[in-house]
Protein backbone atom coordinates (compact mmCIF):
# COMPACT_ATOMS: atom_id res chain seq x y z
CA UNK A 1 0.00 0.00 0.00
CA UNK A 2 1.15 3.44 -1.10
CA UNK A 3 2.04 5.57 1.63
CA UNK A 4 0.13 8.65 0.65
CA UNK A 5 -2.67 8.31 -1.86
CA UNK A 6 -4.41 11.10 -3.93
CA UNK A 7 -7.90 11.13 -5.83
CA UNK A 8 -10.48 13.70 -6.53
CA UNK A 9 -13.24 13.41 -4.27
CA UNK A 10 -16.36 15.22 -5.99
CA UNK A 11 -18.18 14.47 -9.19
CA UNK A 12 -16.93 14.09 -12.70
CA UNK A 13 -18.65 16.49 -13.83
CA UNK A 14 -19.02 20.77 -13.31
CA UNK A 15 -19.34 22.26 -10.20
CA UNK A 16 -19.13 24.91 -7.93
CA UNK A 17 -16.21 23.23 -5.96
CA UNK A 18 -13.76 20.06 -6.65
CA UNK A 19 -12.13 18.67 -3.53
CA UNK A 20 -8.54 16.60 -4.17
CA UNK A 21 -8.20 14.67 -1.01
CA UNK A 22 -4.98 13.15 0.25
CA UNK A 23 -3.82 10.66 2.40
CA UNK A 24 -0.98 9.47 4.49
CA UNK A 25 2.35 10.22 6.07
CA UNK A 26 3.18 12.76 3.47
CA UNK A 27 -0.53 14.37 3.42
CA UNK A 28 0.24 18.01 4.71
CA UNK A 29 3.87 18.10 2.85
CA UNK A 30 2.31 17.10 -0.86
CA UNK A 31 -0.52 19.50 -0.48
CA UNK A 32 2.64 22.53 1.01
CA UNK A 33 3.97 21.77 -2.62
CA UNK A 34 0.56 22.56 -4.63
CA UNK A 35 -1.28 25.27 -2.15
CA UNK A 36 -0.19 28.51 -0.71
CA UNK A 37 -2.12 29.81 2.11
CA UNK A 38 -2.76 33.63 1.52
CA UNK A 39 -1.59 34.60 5.27
CA UNK A 40 2.18 33.29 4.10
CA UNK A 41 2.07 30.26 6.80
CA UNK A 42 3.48 26.81 6.20
CA UNK A 43 0.84 24.36 6.22
CA UNK A 44 2.82 21.80 7.69
CA UNK A 45 2.62 23.58 10.92
CA UNK A 46 -1.11 23.77 11.00
CA UNK A 47 -3.22 21.53 13.21
CA UNK A 48 -6.25 19.50 12.80
CA UNK A 49 -9.50 20.34 11.99
CA UNK A 50 -8.35 23.70 10.48
CA UNK A 51 -8.57 25.42 7.37
CA UNK A 52 -6.87 27.87 5.50
CA UNK A 53 -7.72 30.47 2.42
CA UNK A 54 -4.99 31.07 -0.64
CA UNK A 55 -4.13 30.05 -3.90
CA UNK A 56 -3.29 26.38 -5.99
CA UNK A 57 0.48 27.34 -7.49
CA UNK A 58 0.59 25.48 -10.87
CA UNK A 59 4.62 24.93 -11.82
CA UNK A 60 5.01 28.07 -10.14
CA UNK A 61 2.07 30.91 -10.95
CA UNK A 62 -1.38 31.02 -8.97
CA UNK A 63 -3.73 29.14 -10.81
CA UNK A 64 -6.93 29.13 -8.68
CA UNK A 65 -8.00 30.71 -5.46
CA UNK A 66 -8.62 27.43 -2.73
CA UNK A 67 -9.06 26.23 0.79
CA UNK A 68 -6.70 23.87 2.66
CA UNK A 69 -7.98 21.78 4.68
CA UNK A 70 -5.92 19.75 7.49
CA UNK A 71 -7.30 16.41 9.43
CA UNK A 72 -4.39 14.88 11.77
CA UNK A 73 -4.03 11.29 12.37
CA UNK A 74 -5.46 9.64 14.21
CA UNK A 75 -8.67 11.80 14.09
CA UNK A 76 -9.39 11.72 10.82
CA UNK A 77 -11.53 9.61 8.23
CA UNK A 78 -8.10 7.28 7.41
CA UNK A 79 -7.28 7.47 10.81
CA UNK A 80 -4.43 9.28 8.87
CA UNK A 81 -2.84 12.58 7.42
CA UNK A 82 -5.37 13.96 5.29
CA UNK A 83 -5.51 17.21 3.61
CA UNK A 84 -8.28 18.24 1.44
CA UNK A 85 -7.99 20.98 -1.63
CA UNK A 86 -10.97 22.62 -3.06
CA UNK A 87 -10.54 24.45 -6.07
CA UNK A 88 -13.49 25.49 -8.27
CA UNK A 89 -15.09 22.74 -9.63
CA UNK A 90 -14.00 22.93 -13.57
CA UNK A 91 -13.01 19.82 -14.42
CA UNK A 92 -9.67 20.95 -16.36
CA UNK A 93 -9.04 22.74 -12.90
CA UNK A 94 -9.58 19.88 -10.23
CA UNK A 95 -7.55 17.82 -12.82
CA UNK A 96 -5.04 20.05 -12.86
CA UNK A 97 -4.62 19.97 -9.44
CA UNK A 98 -4.81 16.53 -8.86
CA UNK A 99 -2.00 16.21 -11.47
CA UNK A 100 0.36 18.77 -9.54
CA UNK A 101 -0.45 16.48 -6.12
CA UNK A 102 0.67 13.13 -7.66
CA UNK A 103 3.83 15.32 -9.18
CA UNK A 104 4.52 16.20 -5.74
CA UNK A 105 5.21 12.91 -4.53
CA UNK A 106 1.11 11.26 -4.25
CA UNK A 107 -0.05 7.94 -6.14
CA UNK A 108 -2.74 7.73 -7.12
CA UNK A 109 -5.96 6.35 -5.18
CA UNK A 110 -7.49 3.36 -6.16
CA UNK A 111 -11.04 2.57 -5.71
CA UNK A 112 -12.05 2.78 -1.93
CA UNK A 113 -8.77 3.31 -1.09
CA UNK A 114 -9.62 6.05 1.71
CA UNK A 115 -12.27 4.21 3.17
CA UNK A 116 -10.09 1.13 2.95
CA UNK A 117 -7.84 2.36 4.65
CA UNK A 118 -10.02 3.66 7.36
CA UNK A 119 -11.15 -0.10 8.04
CA UNK A 120 -7.39 -1.05 8.48
CA UNK A 121 -6.49 1.58 10.44
CA UNK A 122 -9.53 1.09 12.83
CA UNK A 123 -11.87 3.71 12.23
CA UNK A 124 -14.81 1.56 10.94
CA UNK A 125 -15.63 -1.71 10.93
CA UNK A 126 -16.08 -3.87 7.79
CA UNK A 127 -20.09 -3.50 7.59
CA UNK A 128 -19.28 0.45 8.72
CA UNK A 129 -17.23 0.51 5.28
CA UNK A 130 -20.03 -1.11 2.93
CA UNK A 131 -22.53 1.41 4.45
CA UNK A 132 -20.30 3.85 3.16
CA UNK A 133 -20.92 2.35 -0.61
CA UNK A 134 -24.84 1.63 -0.13
CA UNK A 135 -25.13 5.85 1.38
CA UNK A 136 -23.31 7.03 -2.23
CA UNK A 137 -25.60 4.38 -4.13
CA UNK A 138 -29.23 5.21 -2.26
CA UNK A 139 -31.74 6.17 -4.80
CA UNK A 140 -34.90 6.02 -1.77
CA UNK A 141 -35.40 7.94 1.46
CA UNK A 142 -35.81 4.91 3.50
CA UNK A 143 -32.00 3.44 1.54
CA UNK A 144 -30.73 6.54 2.42
CA UNK A 145 -31.80 6.29 5.99
CA UNK A 146 -30.56 2.99 6.52
CA UNK A 147 -27.61 3.15 5.18
CA UNK A 148 -26.68 6.13 7.55
CA UNK A 149 -27.48 4.31 10.57
CA UNK A 150 -25.25 1.84 9.02
CA UNK A 151 -22.76 3.40 9.18
CA UNK A 152 -23.29 4.99 12.60
CA UNK A 153 -22.90 1.19 13.55
CA UNK A 154 -26.40 -0.37 13.94
CA UNK A 155 -25.63 -3.55 12.83
CA UNK A 156 -21.97 -3.71 14.50
CA UNK A 157 -23.51 -3.50 18.03
CA UNK A 158 -26.09 -6.35 17.01
CA UNK A 159 -23.44 -8.52 16.00
CA UNK A 160 -20.45 -7.61 18.47
CA UNK A 161 -23.63 -7.61 20.99
CA UNK A 162 -24.46 -11.63 20.77
CA UNK A 163 -20.17 -11.80 19.86
CA UNK A 164 -19.57 -10.93 22.97
CA UNK A 165 -22.09 -13.19 24.91
CA UNK A 166 -20.43 -16.09 22.43
CA UNK A 167 -17.22 -15.07 23.40
CA UNK A 168 -17.31 -14.98 27.41
CA UNK A 169 -19.18 -18.25 27.08
CA UNK A 170 -16.51 -20.05 24.79
CA UNK A 171 -14.08 -18.56 27.25
CA UNK A 172 -15.85 -19.90 30.40
CA UNK A 173 -16.31 -23.36 28.91
CA UNK A 174 -12.45 -23.69 27.99
CA UNK A 175 -11.09 -22.82 31.27
CA UNK A 176 -13.73 -25.21 32.97
CA UNK A 177 -12.55 -28.18 30.43
CA UNK A 178 -8.94 -27.15 30.43
CA UNK A 179 -8.26 -26.40 34.14
CA UNK A 180 -11.01 -28.91 36.49
CA UNK A 181 -8.59 -28.29 39.04
CA UNK A 182 -9.32 -24.61 39.49
CA UNK A 183 -12.03 -23.07 41.29
CA UNK A 184 -13.81 -22.06 38.23
CA UNK A 185 -17.49 -21.84 38.76
CA UNK A 186 -19.31 -24.32 36.87
CA UNK A 187 -21.86 -23.83 33.72
CA UNK A 188 -25.00 -25.50 34.00
CA UNK A 189 -26.48 -26.53 30.74
CA UNK A 190 -29.41 -24.72 31.59
CA UNK A 191 -27.21 -21.55 31.49
CA UNK A 192 -25.88 -22.24 28.30
CA UNK A 193 -29.21 -23.13 26.67
CA UNK A 194 -30.35 -19.70 27.70
CA UNK A 195 -27.42 -17.81 26.45
CA UNK A 196 -27.31 -19.71 23.11
CA UNK A 197 -30.84 -19.57 22.65
CA UNK A 198 -31.05 -15.64 23.20
CA UNK A 199 -27.83 -15.45 20.68
CA UNK A 200 -30.06 -17.55 18.21
CA UNK A 201 -33.05 -15.16 18.75
CA UNK A 202 -31.04 -12.21 17.91
CA UNK A 203 -29.27 -13.82 14.57
CA UNK A 204 -32.91 -14.52 13.81
CA UNK A 205 -34.14 -11.20 13.71
CA UNK A 206 -31.13 -10.18 11.43
CA UNK A 207 -32.06 -12.90 9.16
CA UNK A 208 -35.88 -12.30 9.02
CA UNK A 209 -35.20 -8.35 8.29
CA UNK A 210 -32.92 -9.12 5.57
CA UNK A 211 -35.49 -9.28 2.14
CA UNK A 212 -37.74 -6.27 3.51
CA UNK A 213 -34.41 -4.70 3.39
CA UNK A 214 -33.47 -5.11 0.32
CA UNK A 215 -36.62 -3.98 -1.06
CA UNK A 216 -35.62 -0.89 1.12
CA UNK A 217 -31.86 -0.74 0.20
CA UNK A 218 -31.94 -1.87 -3.52
CA UNK A 219 -35.25 -1.09 -4.86
CA UNK A 220 -37.73 -3.63 -6.46
CA UNK A 221 -38.36 -4.54 -9.97
CA UNK A 222 -41.81 -3.34 -10.91
CA UNK A 223 -43.63 -4.72 -14.14
CA UNK A 224 -46.93 -3.06 -14.72
CA UNK A 225 -48.90 -5.41 -16.90
CA UNK A 226 -52.65 -5.70 -18.36
CA UNK A 227 -54.43 -6.18 -21.76
CA UNK A 228 -54.26 -3.24 -24.17
CA UNK A 229 -55.54 0.56 -23.61
CA UNK A 230 -56.45 -0.01 -19.59
CA UNK A 231 -53.61 2.80 -18.83
CA UNK A 232 -50.36 0.93 -18.10
CA UNK A 233 -48.44 3.66 -20.30
CA UNK A 234 -50.45 6.26 -18.81
CA UNK A 235 -49.79 5.11 -15.14
CA UNK A 236 -46.09 4.60 -15.96
CA UNK A 237 -46.65 8.80 -17.34
CA UNK A 238 -48.41 9.33 -13.92
CA UNK A 239 -45.49 7.63 -11.44
CA UNK A 240 -42.59 9.03 -13.46
CA UNK A 241 -44.05 12.40 -13.74
CA UNK A 242 -43.19 12.47 -17.39
CA UNK A 243 -43.87 11.29 -20.99
CA UNK A 244 -41.85 8.58 -20.60
CA UNK A 245 -44.33 6.20 -22.49
CA UNK A 246 -46.57 6.94 -25.58
CA UNK A 247 -50.25 6.94 -25.03
CA UNK A 248 -52.68 6.31 -27.61
CA UNK A 249 -56.24 4.96 -28.07
CA UNK A 250 -54.86 2.31 -30.94
CA UNK A 251 -54.10 -1.30 -29.01
CA UNK A 252 -50.64 -2.02 -29.44
CA UNK A 253 -48.70 1.20 -29.05
CA UNK A 254 -46.37 0.20 -26.38
CA UNK A 255 -44.16 -2.84 -27.97
CA UNK A 256 -41.55 -2.83 -25.99
CA UNK A 257 -40.71 -2.71 -22.62
CA UNK A 258 -39.68 1.00 -20.96
CA UNK A 259 -38.17 0.84 -18.21
CA UNK A 260 -37.36 3.57 -15.51
CA UNK A 261 -36.59 4.51 -11.58
CA UNK A 262 -39.00 6.03 -9.41
CA UNK A 263 -39.30 6.62 -5.98
CA UNK A 264 -42.93 5.46 -4.24
CA UNK A 265 -43.28 6.55 -0.54
CA UNK A 266 -39.99 6.69 0.03
CA UNK A 267 -39.05 2.99 -2.03
CA UNK A 268 -37.16 2.80 -5.08
CA UNK A 269 -38.92 1.05 -7.59
CA UNK A 270 -37.73 -0.25 -11.24
CA UNK A 271 -40.62 -0.02 -13.35
CA UNK A 272 -41.04 -1.81 -16.46
CA UNK A 273 -44.14 -0.58 -18.46
CA UNK A 274 -44.80 -3.61 -20.89
CA UNK A 275 -47.31 -4.47 -24.19
CA UNK A 276 -50.90 -5.18 -24.05
CA UNK A 277 -51.26 -8.64 -23.34
CA UNK A 278 -53.72 -10.33 -26.43
CA UNK A 279 -52.96 -11.93 -29.37
CA UNK A 280 -50.95 -10.29 -32.37
CA UNK A 281 -50.45 -11.41 -35.80
CA UNK A 282 -47.84 -8.33 -35.55
CA UNK A 283 -44.66 -10.03 -35.59
CA UNK A 284 -43.21 -6.73 -33.42
CA UNK A 285 -45.91 -6.74 -31.16
CA UNK A 286 -45.76 -10.36 -30.78
CA UNK A 287 -42.21 -10.66 -29.66
CA UNK A 288 -43.23 -7.44 -27.03
CA UNK A 289 -45.80 -9.82 -25.65
CA UNK A 290 -43.90 -12.43 -25.19
CA UNK A 291 -41.15 -9.69 -23.28
CA UNK A 292 -44.19 -8.71 -21.05
CA UNK A 293 -45.15 -12.45 -20.15
CA UNK A 294 -41.47 -12.76 -19.06
CA UNK A 295 -41.65 -9.51 -17.31
CA UNK A 296 -44.57 -10.52 -15.15
CA UNK A 297 -42.97 -13.55 -14.51
CA UNK A 298 -39.64 -12.01 -13.22
CA UNK A 299 -40.75 -9.52 -11.35
CA UNK A 300 -40.36 -8.85 -7.55
CA UNK A 301 -44.04 -6.74 -7.70
CA UNK A 302 -46.58 -6.48 -10.01
CA UNK A 303 -48.92 -3.73 -11.21
CA UNK A 304 -51.76 -5.25 -12.75
CA UNK A 305 -54.10 -2.86 -14.68
CA UNK A 306 -57.31 -3.62 -15.49
CA UNK A 307 -60.06 -0.83 -16.70
CA UNK A 308 -62.80 0.00 -15.11
CA UNK A 309 -64.88 1.75 -17.90
CA UNK A 310 -65.32 -2.73 -19.43
CA UNK A 311 -65.89 -5.12 -18.68
CA UNK A 312 -63.32 -8.32 -17.40
CA UNK A 313 -61.98 -10.20 -20.70
CA UNK A 314 -60.15 -13.40 -20.99
CA UNK A 315 -56.95 -11.65 -21.16
CA UNK A 316 -57.87 -9.95 -17.70
CA UNK A 317 -58.75 -13.40 -16.45
CA UNK A 318 -55.42 -14.63 -17.51
CA UNK A 319 -53.38 -12.05 -15.74
CA UNK A 320 -55.51 -12.70 -12.14
CA UNK A 321 -54.45 -16.39 -12.70
CA UNK A 322 -50.69 -15.50 -12.95
CA UNK A 323 -50.59 -13.40 -10.30
CA UNK A 324 -51.85 -16.05 -7.94
CA UNK A 325 -48.55 -16.45 -5.75
CA UNK A 326 -47.09 -13.12 -6.81
CA UNK A 327 -46.76 -9.96 -4.83
CA UNK A 328 -49.52 -8.04 -7.12
CA UNK A 329 -51.37 -5.06 -6.63
CA UNK A 330 -54.45 -4.31 -8.86
CA UNK A 331 -55.22 -1.04 -9.75
CA UNK A 332 -58.30 -0.08 -11.20
CA UNK A 333 -57.65 2.87 -13.69
CA UNK A 334 -59.96 5.03 -15.34
CA UNK A 335 -62.42 5.64 -12.47
CA UNK A 336 -63.28 9.07 -14.25
CA UNK A 337 -65.60 6.76 -17.03
CA UNK A 338 -68.24 5.42 -16.36
CA UNK A 339 -68.21 1.59 -14.07
CA UNK A 340 -68.68 -1.52 -15.94
CA UNK A 341 -66.24 -3.96 -14.40
CA UNK A 342 -67.18 -6.18 -11.74
CA UNK A 343 -64.57 -5.32 -8.92
CA UNK A 344 -65.48 -7.65 -6.36
CA UNK A 345 -64.02 -10.00 -8.70
CA UNK A 346 -60.53 -8.06 -8.78
CA UNK A 347 -60.50 -7.54 -5.44
CA UNK A 348 -61.10 -11.67 -4.47
CA UNK A 349 -58.07 -12.18 -6.57
CA UNK A 350 -55.66 -9.85 -5.20
CA UNK A 351 -54.21 -8.80 -1.64
CA UNK A 352 -54.23 -5.35 -2.66
CA UNK A 353 -56.52 -3.10 -4.61
CA UNK A 354 -56.47 0.94 -5.16
CA UNK A 355 -58.48 2.65 -8.08
CA UNK A 356 -56.84 5.51 -9.71
CA UNK A 357 -57.42 7.64 -12.59
CA UNK A 358 -54.06 8.19 -14.29
CA UNK A 359 -55.41 10.63 -17.15
CA UNK A 360 -55.94 12.93 -13.78
CA UNK A 361 -53.55 11.87 -11.82
CA UNK A 362 -55.64 10.44 -8.88
CA UNK A 363 -54.97 7.60 -6.70
CA UNK A 364 -50.91 7.71 -6.04
CA UNK A 365 -51.22 7.83 -2.48
CA UNK A 366 -53.42 4.72 -2.10
CA UNK A 367 -50.98 3.15 -4.45
CA UNK A 368 -48.13 4.23 -2.61
CA UNK A 369 -49.70 3.09 0.88
CA UNK A 370 -50.63 -0.19 -0.93
CA UNK A 371 -47.57 -1.18 -2.31
CA UNK A 372 -45.51 -0.04 1.01
CA UNK A 373 -47.71 -2.47 2.94
CA UNK A 374 -47.82 -5.17 0.68
CA UNK A 375 -43.74 -5.35 0.65
CA UNK A 376 -43.50 -5.61 4.87
CA UNK A 377 -42.04 -1.63 4.27
CA UNK A 378 -45.10 0.57 5.26
CA UNK A 379 -42.99 0.59 9.06
CA UNK A 380 -39.86 -0.73 8.22
CA UNK A 381 -37.55 1.17 11.03
CA UNK A 382 -34.62 2.14 9.36
CA UNK A 383 -32.34 2.74 12.24
CA UNK A 384 -32.50 -1.30 13.16
CA UNK A 385 -29.51 -3.36 12.28
CA UNK A 386 -30.05 -4.61 9.03
CA UNK A 387 -27.82 -7.11 7.00
CA UNK A 388 -26.81 -4.92 3.85
CA UNK A 389 -26.05 -7.47 1.30
CA UNK A 390 -25.05 -11.45 0.54
CA UNK A 391 -21.86 -11.68 2.37
CA UNK A 392 -23.32 -10.34 5.43
CA UNK A 393 -26.36 -12.79 5.23
CA UNK A 394 -23.96 -15.47 4.09
CA UNK A 395 -22.11 -14.73 7.50
CA UNK A 396 -25.42 -14.46 9.86
CA UNK A 397 -26.37 -17.79 8.39
CA UNK A 398 -23.82 -19.48 9.20
CA UNK A 399 -23.21 -18.40 12.49
CA UNK A 400 -26.93 -19.78 13.33
CA UNK A 401 -26.75 -22.59 11.84
CA UNK A 402 -23.76 -23.44 14.32
CA UNK A 403 -25.72 -22.12 17.24
CA UNK A 404 -28.34 -24.44 15.95
CA UNK A 405 -26.42 -27.22 16.45
CA UNK A 406 -24.76 -26.23 19.14
CA UNK A 407 -28.42 -26.04 20.98
CA UNK A 408 -29.14 -29.41 19.61
CA UNK A 409 -26.09 -30.87 21.19
CA UNK A 410 -26.79 -29.36 24.33
CA UNK A 411 -30.15 -30.58 24.35
CA UNK A 412 -28.53 -34.23 23.92
CA UNK A 413 -25.95 -33.41 26.21
CA UNK A 414 -22.69 -33.43 24.03
CA UNK A 415 -20.12 -32.60 26.23
CA UNK A 416 -19.19 -29.08 26.56
CA UNK A 417 -15.58 -29.07 24.79
CA UNK A 418 -17.57 -30.53 21.60
CA UNK A 419 -19.83 -27.64 22.12
CA UNK A 420 -17.27 -25.29 22.25
CA UNK A 421 -15.97 -26.07 18.70
CA UNK A 422 -19.34 -24.51 17.71
CA UNK A 423 -19.87 -21.84 19.70
CA UNK A 424 -16.38 -20.69 18.22
CA UNK A 425 -17.50 -21.57 14.49
CA UNK A 426 -20.59 -19.39 15.33
CA UNK A 427 -18.25 -16.73 16.35
CA UNK A 428 -15.92 -16.73 13.67
CA UNK A 429 -18.45 -15.93 11.41
CA UNK A 430 -19.10 -12.93 13.52
CA UNK A 431 -15.93 -11.60 13.14
CA UNK A 432 -15.62 -12.27 9.40
CA UNK A 433 -19.19 -10.60 9.28
CA UNK A 434 -17.61 -7.58 10.84
CA UNK A 435 -14.23 -8.20 8.98
CA UNK A 436 -12.34 -8.88 12.69
CA UNK A 437 -10.89 -12.19 10.99
CA UNK A 438 -12.15 -11.10 6.90
CA UNK A 439 -9.52 -11.82 4.40
CA UNK A 440 -7.71 -10.23 2.07
CA UNK A 441 -9.09 -11.31 -1.04
CA UNK A 442 -12.80 -10.75 0.69
CA UNK A 443 -11.38 -7.43 1.60
CA UNK A 444 -10.07 -6.60 -1.59
CA UNK A 445 -13.17 -7.90 -3.46
CA UNK A 446 -15.25 -5.08 -1.18
CA UNK A 447 -13.19 -2.26 -1.85
CA UNK A 448 -12.79 -3.04 -5.96
CA UNK A 449 -16.66 -2.19 -6.29
CA UNK A 450 -16.24 1.35 -4.32
CA UNK A 451 -15.79 4.48 -6.74
CA UNK A 452 -12.39 6.24 -6.88
CA UNK A 453 -12.51 9.07 -4.44
CA UNK A 454 -14.16 7.23 -1.27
Amino acid sequence: MASTVAAIATGSAPGGIGVIRISGERAVAIAAEVFSPMDGSSLCDMKGYRAKYGHIVLDGEQADNAVALIFRAPKSYTGEDVAELSVHGGLLMVQKTLEAVLKAGAAPAGPGEFTKRAFLNGKLDLTQAESVAELIAAEGEQSLKASYHALQGALSRAVNGVLEKLLDTSALMAAWVDYPDEEIPALSYEELTATLSECQTALQALLNRYDNGQTVTKGVTTAIVGRPNVGKSSLMNMLTRTDKSIVTHIEGTTRDIVEENIRLGGMVLRLMDTAGLRDSQDLVEAIGIQKAYQALEEAQLVLAVFDASQPLDEYDRELMEKCRGKKAVAVINKTDLTPLLDTAIVEAAFEKTVSISAKFDEGLDSLSAAVSELLGVANFDTAAPLLANARQKQHCERAYESLCEALDGAAAGVTFDALNVMIDSAADELLALTGKKATTEVVENIFKNFCVGK
